[in-house]
């Protein structure tokens, strides 16, 4: 395996390679080669066995039984919600099955959440500030579709405790100084972003090396360009492959916040990222492998965070032609 004492460092003699996927880059594929080969051998067994202090590995049979585990996340952390001690939960938009399992599990257990927050990740944006709820990919729009609007009136946190992200960070900024954040839930994009915290271009400062981890982790909420392998999976996962349609920006929440958050719990259900990927970042992240062009390894420093898989979605990397 690729050894914590060889991590990748800036003064290493040897040039990085440019991007296979988009040369003007940064992402995995500029990484040392040893790494993916150690990566794509991991069989189901040996990710198991990544959990350490700090980081936990969790499978899951059944999609059932995953989305429901997600879920609940929600209910737990919204349960501890008091008028002194306000609790928030910040979610993706990808995936989404665990939204309306959230609302009716609400619903069902009539639970207030008057003292509840939500904060979403990210949001597109274009022409100059975040898309409207009438866009068709609209991550806001998403969220009340899916949940918020689907609870029971008298039981729905208040519209002022429901943060998006928009063009002025500044608001959903100060947002996470009115509540504490329990978990901070995500999906994984090719890229191996969480939200969208994507590899950075191989401009400036950053033509030969991507930023050091220190750099990377003091962004913020902030508005970001997006790697174009991130705009081809949100066309294939919520466009029907329409390129056109998907933004080349978003607005995002940042490491700031991230690290604020008490627990990331990061979900792979294998309908995102790909079997080489689900691999790549649980191994970093056990043995603090962290390389900004594969922003989700910088959660090896973060005090608590849970990977969980479902079993049928992870794949191999073997080679099969198709």
């Amino acid at each position: 395996m690729f050894s914590c004492a060889t991590e990748l460092k800036a003064e290493s003699m040897m040039p990085r390679p440019l991007s296979r996927i988009a040369p003007e880059w940064w992402d995995y594929t500029t990484l040392d080669a040893a790494i993916i080969r150690d990566a794509a051998a991991l069989s189901p067994r040996a990710i198991e066995q990544l959990s350490r202090p700090g980081f936990r590995v969790v499978f899951y049979e059944t999609l059932q039984d995953f989305y429901l585990a997600e879920a609940l996340e929600y209910i737990v952390a919204w349960r501890g919600a008091t008028a002194d001690e306000p609790v928030g939960v910040c979610g993706p938009i990808g995936p989404t099955e665990q939204l309306p399992l959230v609302a009716r599990l609400v619903n069902e257990l009539g639970l207030d959440l008057r003292y509840a927050h939500f904060w979403g990740m990210d949001e597109w944006y274009e022409n100059g500030r975040e898309v409207p709820v009438s866009h068709p990919l609209s991550f806001e729009r998403a969220d009340r579709e899916l949940c918020f609007d689907r609870i029971r009136p008298e039981l729905r946190i208040p519209e002022e405790n429901l943060h998006f992200p928009k063009a002025d960070t500044a608001a959903y900024t100060a947002s996470w100084n009115t509540a504490r954040c329990a978990v901070m839930q995500g999906g994984q994009g090719d890229t191996k972003h969480w939200a969208f915290n994507d590899p950075p271009r191989r401009v400036g400062a950053y033509q030969h090396e991507p930023p050091t981890p220190k750099e990377y982790r003091s962004l913020g909420s902030r508005v970001v360009d997006l790697h174009p392998v991130t705009l081809a999976q949100n066309a294939r996962t919520s466009g029907g492959g329409n390129i056109g349609l998907v933004p080349t920006q978003a607005i995002t929440v940042g490491p700031c916040e991230t690290w604020r958050a008490e627990k990331v719990s990061i979900w792979h259900a294998g309908v995102h990222d790909n079997p080489l990927g689900q691999r790549l970042t649980a191994m970093m992240i056990s043995q603090r492998i962290i390389d900004t062009s594969v922003p989700m390894s910088l959660l090896a420093d973060h005090p608590n965070v849970q990977f969980n898989y479902y079993r049928g979605g992870l794949g191999d990397c073997s080679v099969e032609m198709h």
